[in-house]
């Protein structure tokens, strides 16, 4: 077990959330020159390279492999592709920033969900989370709802965004139950496995050929995804998650710089205000929860 060191866990932390907010910004550039599947496919495949030499490091190979629980891990599997799928279309669609910016809606629509189907009845600091998100939402969004950008899928960008969060709140329902019996490492290589397979799958519905430049961008997205992947283990593994979990909502700063520095998207006032307040939201449910006095951190 590394030892507990603040300062290392929000550096490793800061540069997890950098690498993956680059992940997206390269998924964003070929989504819409690729299948959606395909990129699973490449975005896992790819993937498992910086995993598999992570474990290998840490001579946990042997440990990941092994599982008592094989179906707990396919049921995650499988809702980590269609959080991946909904994400994917929802870059198709979005900028990088706006995309990112409704991921921040899983703890919310968890809320919602609950409040709705479960009966319960939330604190009050919660429910002022939950009515902030949204009115967030609505803030963002609305500048993209106008005009001619309608025509451009923004729509089914948003729908996409929206099922990703709502398939993201289940699966870190799951990835919490499994991380009762199963380390880390062993959710890490059977999720990457299962999407690769899944994607390849897609195969049989066409895929395309490759040029140099989609093939740089769809490997370099599955290596960032996974290094980025093992930079938040290995953070998680050094601080307490009272720390990181607030911390991990900067990662609409890097989005929204992918978005302007890279890609020349600069963000409405509108969009930049009403994410800030998702981002806002998000951090109040999650207060409101008590996810910061948690011994484990669930991530999707």
């Amino acid at each position: 077990m590394p030892k507990q060191n603040i300062s290392t866990a929000l550096w490793l932390s800061t540069g997890g959330l950098a690498v993956m907010a680059a992940m997206s910004a390269a998924v964003h550039e070929v989504a819409k020159l690729v299948p959606t599947g395909q990129i699973i496919f490449w975005r896992s495949f790819v993937a498992l390279v910086p995993i598999l030499i992570y474990l290998a490091i840490r001579r946990e190979l042997g440990q990941a492999v092994r599982t008592r629980y094989p179906h707990k891990h396919l049921v995650r599997g499988l809702l980590g592709c269609a959080v991946m799928f909904f994400s994917f279309v929802s870059l198709r669609y979005l900028s990088v920033g706006l995309a990112t910016a409704l991921t921040y809606l899983a703890p919310i629509l968890s809320i919602a969900a609950a409040m709705v189907f479960l009966r319960e009845r939330p604190g009050p600091t919660i429910f002022v989370g939950v009515l902030l998100g949204f009115a967030g939402i609505v803030l963002m969004l609305y500048p993209a709802l106008i005009g001619a950008e309608l025509r451009d899928g923004t729509l089914i960008g948003i729908g996409a965004g929206i099922a990703m969060a709502a398939t993201n709140a289940l699966s870190r329902v799951q990835v919490k139950d499994l991380t009762r019996t199963e380390p880390p490492a062993a959710i890490a290589l059977s999720f990457a496995i299962i999407c690769s397979l899944v994607g390849l799958a897609t195969a049989l519905f066409g895929w395309v050929d490759l040029g140099p430049r989609e093939l740089a961008l769809l490997a370099g997205a599955g290596f960032l995804g996974g290094l980025g992947h093992v930079l938040m283990m290995e953070s998680v593994a050094r601080a307490p998650v009272s720390v990181l979990a607030p911390y991990e909502y900067t990662g609409i700063i890097w989005a929204f710089g992918f978005d302007l520095l890279l890609l020349g998207i600069v963000p409405s006032a509108g969009a930049l205000a009403g994410a800030l307040v998702v981002v806002a939201a998000a951090a109040i449910v999650a207060y409101g929860q008590g996810r910061f006095g948690q011994k484990t951190i669930a991530s999707a």
